[in-house]
């Protein structure tokens, strides 16, 4: 994979799947940016990526104003990756200010980048969107209201975006990322509400997974796939990006 003289971003790049994309598109020859909500989260960030060709941003990404600002300059990628879990719990037990909150961050937020991010692209031809997805957005889970009506509403942002801005070289993808070993995780764990909560830490998928399935993603190589919601554990994706199959 060479992403040699493309520019990207990747919101939420400072731990788990966010850094570990930063990381693959990095090393395929990206320049890349990353998003974070912390300066000291930046710092780390950046000491683990070492002399890696990327840039960290302390940016919240509910902000519009410093959103619109980072976009001036225009990316040829944009991962879409920041999310939050919470509020976790049934109806009836969260408040409806939490609740907005995690729309904001997992939907509104998303969608903004890309309103941003599409006028930059067309004009240069194309570009790739990324958005990081979940089986969540097409089953629910019990406790996770918000995160479920968030990547649900995303999955059809991805499917608007291809509708009306394919033609113009716009390659959008949602991508599911299977349960992957971060700190999302690991407060789901903490919740025990439902399934997912069980499943051991070692049954975990490492981050480097779905992270070079995102690098393979922003080649052409996946031009045929534009505009689909993607799971990591279909094995012909898999196949394709160079992971190996599932046991």
């Amino acid at each position: 994979m060479t992403l040699s003289g493309k520019t990207a971003l990747v919101t939420g790049g400072n731990r788990g799947i966010g850094l570990a994309t930063v990381r693959a598109l990095a090393e395929a020859g990206a320049d890349v940016h990353f998003t974070s909500r912390t300066a000291a989260n930046i710092a780390a960030a950046q000491r683990e990526l070492g002399d890696l060709p990327a840039t960290g941003h302390h940016v919240n990404m509910t902000d519009r104003f410093a959103m619109t600002t980072l976009f001036e300059t225009g990316f040829d990628i944009l991962v879409n990756n920041a999310a939050v879990i919470g509020p976790i719990g049934r109806i009836l037990d969260v408040s409806v200010e939490d609740w907005a909150r995690n729309i904001d961050t997992n939907l509104t937020s998303a969608f903004h980048a890309i309103q941003l991010v599409i006028g930059h692209m067309a004009a240069q031809g194309g570009g790739t969107i990324v958005n990081i997805s979940s089986g969540a957005a097409h089953r629910p889970q019990e406790g996770w209201s918000a995160y479920c009506a968030g990547k649900a509403g995303l999955a059809m942002v991805t499917r608007s975006v291809h509708m009306e801005y394919g033609a113009q070289g716009i390659r959008v993808f949602g991508f599911a990322p299977g349960v992957v070993d971060t700190d999302m995780q690991g407060a789901i764990r903490a919740s025990g509400i439902n399934p997912v909560s069980k499943l051991p830490r070692e049954s975990l998928a490492p981050a480097s997974e779905p992270a070079r399935v995102v690098a393979w993603l922003c080649t052409a190589a996946a031009d045929p796939l534009a505009g689909q919601e993607l799971d990591i554990r279909n094995p012909d994706l898999r196949a394709a990006a160079g992971l190996p199959p599932l046991a």
